[in-house]
């Protein structure tokens, strides 16, 4: 399943849970923007964190119903235990027949207003269990690594949902910095045991990947315009060509924000030197000359270069054989006071 058709939800499988994960490196959150543009679907959005601005281009039509939890924090605000009743409300009242889009935009957010991840799970199992009696309906949730993993981890495995997308963003500089300092760049450049058995472990250290692009030898999250996108698909039904699909798929593709399209890997401006074989510091920078504005020259033209190399050197053949080997030898001008009487040659040592 390609990730347009994932954020179209144009499949003939729909996939009931969606997971949008983000960190510090890359965000994903211009492709949950690209998905709630595209949704022709029934939505529900509660808004944890996140500005409605930041999420939507344009205010939402009556298709579009928005629950704001962000004046919501617990000990600050008369109502704040009132988000989980108001959007489960929210989503009971739709139509049964009308397929339905929930979306959550910080499980994060979440979690640290009910103080529980075993709280977070059991809201949205109720929510997954009204939205699994509708037709192409699905539950969308954006997390922050790592404070959203120990949480995500309950929402992954089949128990909750047996169909999963789980999309996330990563920094274009993690790939740059497989392909050149570890040799393993992307598939079909390596084949795609070896690249994913060296990729997943890297990538799931949060803090040593904002190292690569944060660090000291980084350059920030690249172009935020561009974003490497993995997406891993587990589905629990068959095509329409009536063909099962495989448990898990995984693959990686590219998302230009600007365009706000997906692409191919080699068509992101930053991950080119990994196609093209230069290094970054070939394409973006020269080495600079230092006798550049010096006062005098230190630049042979082309006749004293040729007279250069007609000087005979002192100490190399010029282009002669070389010597035959000679058997070598030891002189040795005995001293005054050296012994070298053979006949006894410990005479020295009064015995």
């Amino acid at each position: 399943m390609s990730l347009e058709a994932i954020l179209r939800g144009s499949s003939s499988s729909p996939t009931s849970f969606v997971a949008f994960q983000s960190s510090a490196a890359q965000s994903s959150l211009p492709l949950l923007r690209s998905l709630l543009a595209q949704t022709r679907s029934r939505v529900v959005l509660c808004n944890v964190l996140y500005p409605l601005r930041v999420l939507v281009d344009e205010v939402p039509g009556e298709r579009v119903d928005i629950i704001d939890c962000t004046a919501d924090i617990p000990g600050y605000s008369d109502h704040g235990g009132d988000c989980r009743e108001r959007l489960l409300s929210a989503v009971r009242v739709v139509e049964p027949s009308q397929p339905l889009t929930v979306v959550i935009d910080s499980l994060d957010t979440l979690l640290a207003n009910l103080h529980s991840k075993a709280a977070v799970h059991a809201f949205l199992s109720a929510i997954m269990s009204v939205i699994s009696t509708r037709p192409s309906s699905r539950l969308v949730v954006h997390a922050l690594a790592p404070s959203a993993l120990p949480v995500l981890a309950y929402l992954i495995p089949p128990a909750f949902s047996s169909s999963l997308v789980h999309i996330t963003a990563h920094t274009p500089a993690l790939l740059v910095h497989l392909a050149h300092s570890l040799s393993t760049p992307p598939p079909p450049l390596s084949p795609p045991e070896k690249f994913w058995n060296v990729f997943l472990p890297i990538a799931s250290r949060p803090f040593d990947v904002e190292e690569l692009a944060f660090g000291n030898a980084g350059e920030g999250s690249g172009a935020s315009n561009e974003v490497v996108v993995e997406v891993l698909v587990r589905g629990d039904s068959g095509d329409n060509t009536g063909r099962r699909r495989k448990g898990v798929e995984r693959t990686l593709e590219g998302w230009v924000a600007s365009k706000a399209a997906a692409c191919e890997l080699n068509d992101l401006p930053s991950l080119r030197s990994i196609y093209t074989g230069k290094s970054p510091s070939v394409e973006s920078a020269t080495t600079p000359d230092p006798t550049h504005n010096m006062s005098f020259n230190l630049t042979l033209t082309a006749e004293q270069q040729q007279s250069r190399t007609q000087v005979p050197l002192p100490y190399a053949h010029t282009g002669g054989a070389a010597p035959a080997a000679q058997t070598s030898a030891i002189l040795y001008d005995p001293d005054s006071a050296d012994d070298i009487d053979d006949d006894d040659p410990d005479e020295d040592l009064d015995i």
